[in-house]
């Protein structure tokens, strides 16, 4: 255990989530005009429409996967029957799957900011940077299934699981000392996890707080026809 990975395992990872809530609701708060995703649909729609599903629906398995894997203790995965071989194999494989379709939806929006001449001339710095950054983030977690299939014991993934339930805890101790010998891409791809939480303010991400649940709910708009004379 090194002084590098006390600070980006043990550390980083509560100033990370406390500009991400303190960041976000000083954004809402002071500059609620510019919570929004500033939507460039009217200057190019196929592009967009072809990448923006195939991201969304990626990045959304991808988090909803990350969640119940690594915040479920181990014992709940025994008591349906799961052990970990098994469940780093499902993983690695349900991963894997949505990580291309994410891919092939962030590359398609990546390509459309930087090759569109309209839509680059309204992308801000920090619009192409976030691209960027889910990109890296995408690419290390993809190559991260070639690194588990190398061992498919599930030792690893359970000391990921430690670091992730003992960092929600506030145990940072032992989460340091679960993920402390783990593979260098295992570390790259949680401590860039954790910079796009600081950056998450400042971007376009913030939109992802805004879901717009209450339209399931919300009335019909009626719309009456005009009559004709």
């Amino acid at each position: 255990m090194t002084h590098f990975d006390t600070f980006a395992f043990g550390i980083y990872p509560y100033i990370a989530m406390a500009v991400l809530f303190l960041g976000s609701w000083v954004r809402y708060d002071r500059e609620q005009y510019t919570w929004k995703t500033s939507s460039s649909q009217l200057l190019e729609k196929k592009q967009l429409r072809k990448g923006s599903y195939a991201f969304h629906i990626g990045v959304i398995a991808i988090l909803m996967g990350h969640g119940v894997g690594l915040l479920t203790p181990p014992e709940v995965w025994h008591l349906v029957g799961i052990d970990a071989p098994t469940k780093q194999l499902i993983a690695m494989g349900v991963g894997g799957f949505f990580g291309l379709i994410c891919l092939y939806g962030l590359v398609t929006l990546l390509l459309r900011r930087l090759n569109n001449p309209r839509v680059r001339a309204t992308s801000s710095t920090m619009d192409i940077a976030i691209l960027w950054l889910l990109l890296a983030q995408l690419l290390l977690g993809l190559g991260s299934i070639f690194v588990s299939a190398g061992h498919l014991d599930g030792h690893e993934m359970l000391k990921l699981m430690a670091w992730a339930q003992n960092t929600v805890t506030f145990n940072s101790t032992a989460a340091v000392v679960a993920i402390s010998d783990v593979h260098w891409i295992f570390k790259a791809h949680i401590f860039l996890g954790m910079t796009l939480f600081v950056v998450f303010p400042f971007s376009r991400l913030v939109h992802m707080f805004s879901v717009p649940l209450q339209y399931i709910r919300r009335p019909h708009q009626i719309v009456r026809q005009r009559s004709s004379r």
